[in-house]
């Protein structure tokens, strides 16, 4: 049940591996990569408690010894302050620029361990072990790293590949309902914008696997990788098709900004939301049908998901004030707001010709909702 995705970047290329089992396997996937049997391990505190042993007792059963740091849990960590204590830890550890840092936790942690590793002694290698949903479809592939600043998410940060990912498929039994869910936000999303066959699946498939079924699992996992990685070959940086997997992330920000980044709204439930969104402009200049938003968002219901603005917790700005949030995301141009739109399930595209005054108006009728 074990899949490998590689990442074909010249001499950045590295696989992905995908299945059960491989937090116990890591000593030997990861000892090929080392100059000495000695790794340094970053994660956060509640990972640790779940995972780190496991980890521990995989990379010993290779002789390598382990020095660990463990953070605190959250989006705050994502920060300058955690960045710079990152980085004065690793080389408080004597870490090379030969050797290898184990990166094993969600988004929060693969995103700063990176960033730490990309400027460490001008880069370091690092193994991502992500354990949540989200993290193995997403952020722990493509090598986009970075933290958080007073103006917004991941405004400073670097493009650093990682030379291995280890996607163990048994830690998101470990995961509570919701954040499951949220990290299916980010599964959903690659249907959305490239695969109308994939959506269809997960349509038929989605809520067996998110009741626990490992070989649906490993299938969405691997179907995921697979889309970002083809994307991500063809546009490392992000200078144009990339901005694909953005579908849903321009309101995501605004309303992630807008709930103080906190757990009103997670990171997957507010791209799952987002997605909604982005198909209801979509359908209202007329690129798309007006069944798909409602397809969108039967889905999400049906997968019991965050769906509306009313699922969000607590007060949101008006209108107009989500739409200056949205301008602080790192898609804007020129002072151009660029947007994901779609002409249909599976059918995304990167476009900056779209009129403030009918986004304005999908966001009023979204919380008029509420």
């Amino acid at each position: 049940m074990r899949e490998t995705v590689h990442v074909p970047l010249g001499a950045r290329a590295y696989d992905v591996l995908i299945g059960p089992g491989l937090i116990a396997e890591s000593g030997g996937l990861i000892a090929p990569f080392l100059p000495r049997p000695r790794v340094a391990v970053v994660t956060e505190t509640r990972v640790a408690s779940l995972h780190l042993e496991a980890l521990k007792a995989g990379l010993g059963s290779a002789g390598i010894d382990t020095v660990v740091l463990e953070l605190p849990p959250g989006e705050a960590t994502k920060s300058w302050a955690h960045l710079g204590q990152v980085t004065e830890w690793l080389l408080d550890q004597k870490i090379e620029r030969r050797d290898v840092v184990v990166a094993m936790g969600g988004g929060v942690i693969g995103d700063l361990v990176g960033f730490a590793c990309a400027v460490l002694r001008r880069g370091v290698r690092f193994v991502q072990v992500p354990t949540s949903l989200l993290s193995q479809v997403d952020s722990s592939v493509g090598g986009k790293t970075g933290i958080n600043t007073a103006q917004g998410k991941n405004l400073a940060g670097a493009f650093h590949q990682p030379s291995l990912v280890l996607a163990d498929t048994d830690v998101l039994s470990t995961l509570t309902t919701r954040d499951f869910l949220a990290g299916y936000g980010e599964v959903m999303k690659y249907g959305l914008l490239g695969d109308a066959v994939f959506f269809e699946w997960l349509e038929a498939n989605a809520p067996a696997m998110a009741a626990g079924d490992m070989a649906l699992r490993v299938a969405a996992v691997r179907r995921s990788v697979e889309m970002k990685a083809e994307i991500v070959t063809r546009d490392e940086t992000e200078q144009g098709e990339r901005a694909l997997l953005n579908l849903g992330h321009t309101f995501c920000h605004a309303l992630e900004a807008a709930t103080g980044y906190s757990d009103r709204l997670l990171h997957g439930e507010g791209v799952a939301i987002g997605c909604g969104l982005a198909f209801e402009l979509s359908a209202r200049l007329g690129l798309c049908s007006q069944e798909d938003p409602s397809r969108v968002r039967a889905h999400l219901k049906a997968m019991g998901m965050k769906t509306d603005l009313r699922d969000i917790p607590g007060d949101l700005p008006g209108a107009e004030a989500l739409l200056e949030l949205m301008g602080q995301d790192k898609k804007v141009v020129a002072g151009t707001l660029n947007f994901v739109l779609a002409r249909g399930i599976g059918e995304a595209f990167v476009t900056s010709d779209v009129p403030g005054d009918v986004v304005l108006s999908v966001l009023e009728d979204a919380l008029a909702a509420n």
